[in-house]
């Protein structure tokens, strides 16, 4: 029974070995391959918006054969102050779509973190194409106040997400921007710069300041 026992024993041995081989060539084969960056272009950015090089985050896991990167580009106003950031996903299979909806809603969430509370009945969510219609995306659009000024300023938050097939890369935008200013108790709405994240050319919000072709997340670059 002894030796029976020490059989089983190597064969889980074995089978451990053999996992761990079969991980590191993975790891050799999917690793050396490069993680297409989505980004915004700086002919997009025009003079409004840079990326916020401290801000910029990368990591792996599973010895490289999983890897992430995002960027964040910020219009630099301190009276409307917005950011977008831009995420892609490299696993070693393509997230679902109904992961990455999720996911993209999970990091909107995350928002509160920074003091932004969520008004979660306010949510607005469809699907639209990027600029060069080869990607159809899923957003969530949210208002939302900034609860670490005083007073209270509103803002808007868009979560955006979609499968690159021609990168092999899940992408995930998040958007924020403030759209009321209390300075002096004297309250002025001014949505410039959420209109700058959400513009596309075909008029998916409606409005005509949400038509155009230079809109931020519209324009992102992921193949």
């Amino acid at each position: 029974m002894v030796f029976k026992g020490g059989i089983r024993e190597n064969r889980v041995y074995v089978a451990i070995a053999i996992l761990t081989i079969t991980v590191i060539i993975l790891a050799i084969i999917f690793g050396t391959s490069q993680l297409t960056q989505a980004y915004i272009d700086d002919d997009i950015l025009g003079i409004f918006w840079t990326e916020d090089i401290n801000e910029r985050e990368e990591g792996s896991q599973l010895f490289g054969i999983e890897k992430w990167v995002s960027f964040t580009y910020k219009n630099n106003n301190k009276s409307y102050p917005a950011y977008v950031s831009v995420t892609s996903f490299k696993m070693f299979f393509m997230i679902n779509e109904n992961e990455l909806k999720a996911k993209t809603v999970e990091t909107i969430n995350k928002a509160s973190d920074q003091g932004i509370v969520i008004d979660k009945n306010s949510k607005v969510t469809g699907q639209r194409v990027t600029r060069d219609e080869d990607h159809k995306t899923n957003y969530f659009i949210y208002d939302g106040n900034d609860t670490s000024k005083e007073p209270f300023e509103r803002v808007k938050i868009i979560g955006e997400c979609w499968n690159c097939e021609k990168s092999g890369t899940s992408i995930i935008c998040i958007g924020v921007a403030q759209i009321s200013n209390n300075e002096h108790n004297n309250l002025v709405i001014d949505d410039t710069y959420w209109a700058q994240i959400i513009q596309d050319k075909i008029g998916t919000f409606g409005l005509d300041e949400y038509i155009g072709k230079n809109g931020l997340i519209s324009n992102v670059i992921c193949h």
